[in-house]
């Protein structure tokens, strides 16, 4: 079966778009937080219409950018006595 589009109008390949709701669940925050960070700048999306997409690919990047190493604390002896 031949193309529907146009000669000369290349797509660009798929990519996977989540919703909100999903990108909550996947990092275990409330959706409001997820909007404070559209809201922010802080992960790329689509607006379709009212409603946010955002690329599965930013979650990525979210993850990358805000993981931190945390180490645990080591008490020190105190004064004696």
């Amino acid at each position: 079966m031949a193309s529907q589009h146009s000669p000369g109008h290349e797509f660009p390949p798929r990519e996977q778009f989540l919703t909100v709701a999903e990108v909550s669940r996947m990092l275990r925050v409330s959706k409001m937080t997820i909007y404070r960070l559209l809201h922010a700048g802080e992960i790329q999306y689509v607006q379709v219409g009212r409603s946010f997409r955002i690329p599965a690919e930013a979650v990525s990047v979210i993850l990358e950018n805000r993981t931190m190493l945390v180490t645990p604390k080591v008490r020190e002896p105190g004064p004696s006595g």
